[in-house]
């Protein structure tokens, strides 16, 4: 069996000794990132959906392209709820991945202390 390696001394020097072996993620960070970016982008589309509609009802110009415009700019504002609500439960689902990977090292670290003190 392998002896472990020796961490290093200093906070500086820890944080980056952890990131280089993979003792801190840095996904959940990134998630959010991601998370955050994405609704920007359907944010965006939001917008899209609201200018499709009022440039149908400008092309269109009488009663019944109005409400045609209201009902693309309903479905398309819909579609984009539905969206926003996706993109949240899929980075939700990462973001507890990697919390459950976290518990799980941290359970890892207190059968470790347990069996150290055990053989003393």
């Amino acid at each position: 069996m392998r002896r472990p390696l020796q961490r290093p001394q200093g906070q500086n020097a820890q944080f980056i000794w952890d990131l280089l072996t993979f003792e801190k993620m840095l996904t959940g960070t990134v998630t959010h990132l991601v998370y955050w970016a994405g609704l920007g982008i359907i944010f965006v589309g939001a917008f899209g959906v609201i200018g499709a509609s009022v440039g149908v009802a400008i092309r269109e110009g009488n009663i019944l392209g109005i409400l045609l415009a209201l009902g693309v700019m309903g479905v398309g504002l819909l579609g984009v709820a539905v969206a926003v609500l996706l993109w949240r439960a899929f980075c939700e689902f990462y973001v507890t991945i990697f919390r459950i990977s976290e518990d799980l090292h941290v359970l890892r670290q207190d059968v470790e202390a347990e069996r150290a003190r055990q053989g003393k």
